[in-house]
C-alpha cells in the first residue's frame, strides 16, 4: 500500500477532463493493435525464418488491411493516433500535473516529441489508408534518412547522434522498466494483487522488449555513420531479424517478439487503467 501510494503521488501525470481521457484512452488503444499485430509478425519470423511480412509499422497495417472491415479498422487507427496526437500536446501545454504541483519543462518538452512523432504516425497510417501512401518500410526509409543525412556537411556526426539518442531512449526505456516506474502512471489502487502482479510483469516485458528494439535500430545508425556507409542502418523488421543471428538464435528474436506483443497488451491496460 505505501509503494501503491507513493506511485500514486509522484506520477506526475496531467490532469484531464473528460474529453482528453477518451482521446488518451483512443490512442493507447491504437498502438496497442499495432503492437500487438508487429510482435505478432515478428514471432512469425523466429518460428520459420520468414513471416507473411515485415515486422514493423507497415507491415502491420498490410496485415489489417488484408482482414475483413480492415479498411474501417485502419481509419481507426487514424483516429486513433490523432486522439494520442491531441492528447500528448494538450500534455505539452499543460503546467499542472495531478497533485497540483508544476510539471518540469523537460518532461513537457518530451510531450511534444511524443506529439510530433504521433502526428506522424496518424499522417503515416492516413496515406496507407487512402492508398496515397505506404509500400516503403522501416528498413528502406532507415537507410534513405541515413543515405540524405550522410549526405549533409558533418552528415557522419550527425547520423552518429541520431543512433546514440535512439540508443539513449531505448536503454532508459528498459531502465525505466526494470524500476518499474510504468507503474506510477497506472491505477494500481484498484487492481487486486493478482493483477497488479500481471500487470507488472506484462509492463516489464513489454516495455524491456520496446527498449531492446530502439537501441538495437540507434547501434545500426551508428555503425552505418562509422563505416559511412548507409547500407548498415537498419530499421525495425531488419533490426528484428538480427536477433536471430546471435549466438541465441531465434531463441532471442522470440522473446524479444513476445515481449513487443505484451507491449501491446500494457498499451491495452494502459488505456483502461492509465490515470489521464
Amino acid at each position: 500500500m505505501v509503494a501503491t501510494a507513493r506511485e500514486s503521488r509522484s506520477s506526475g501525470a496531467v490532469s484531464a477532463g473528460p474529453f482528453l481521457r477518451a482521446a488518451g484512452r483512443a490512442g493507447f488503444t491504437a498502438r496497442g493493435v499495432v503492437y500487438v499485430v508487429i510482435g505478432y509478425l515478428a514471432l512469425r519470423i523466429a518460428m520459420d525464418g520468414r513471416g507473411p511480412d515485415e515486422a514493423d509499422r507497415e507491415g502491420a497495417l498490410r496485415q489489417i488491411a488484408a482482414r475483413p472491415g480492415g479498411t474501417l479498422l485502419l481509419w481507426l487507427l487514424v483516429l486513433g493516433f490523432a486522439c494520442m496526437t491531441l492528447w500528448r500536446a494538450a500534455a505539452a501545454l499543460s503546467h499542472d500535473g495531478h497533485d497540483g504541483g508544476r510539471r518540469k519543462p523537460g518532461k513537457r518538452l518530451l510531450d511534444a516529441g511524443r506529439a510530433v512523432f504521433y502526428a506522424s504516425v496518424c499522417w503515416g497510417t492516413a496515406a496507407f489508408a487512402s492508398g496515397t501512401g505506404g509500400g516503403s518500410n522501416s528498413d528502406r526509409a532507415s537507410k534513405d534518412w541515413t543515405a540524405d543525412a550522410l549526405a549533409l556537411p558533418g552528415g557522419r556526426l550527425l547520423v552518429g547522434a541520431a543512433g546514440l539518442a535512439l540508443v539513449g531512449v531505448g536503454v532508459g526505456i528498459t531502465v525505466r522498466a526494470a524500476r518499474r516506474t510504468f507503474l506510477r502512471r497506472l491505477d494500481t489502487a484498484s487492481m487486486s494483487r493478482r493483477t497488479r502482479a500481471a500487470v507488472t510483469g506484462i509492463g516489464l516485458a513489454g516495455n524491456a522488449a520496446r527498449g531492446v528494439v530502439f537501441a538495437g535500430v540507434g547501434l545500426f545508425v551508428m555503425t552505418a555513420a562509422a563505416r559511412f556507409d548507409p547500407g548498415r542502418a537498419r530499421g525495425i523488421d531488419d533490426t528484428l531479424r538480427s536477433f536471430a543471428d546471435t549466438p541465441a538464435g531465434p531463441w532471442l528474436l522470440a522473446a524479444v517478439a513476445v515481449g513487443l506483443l505484451l507491449f501491446g497488451v500494457f498499451s491495452f491496460v494502459s488505456a483502461h487503467r492509465r490515470r489521464f
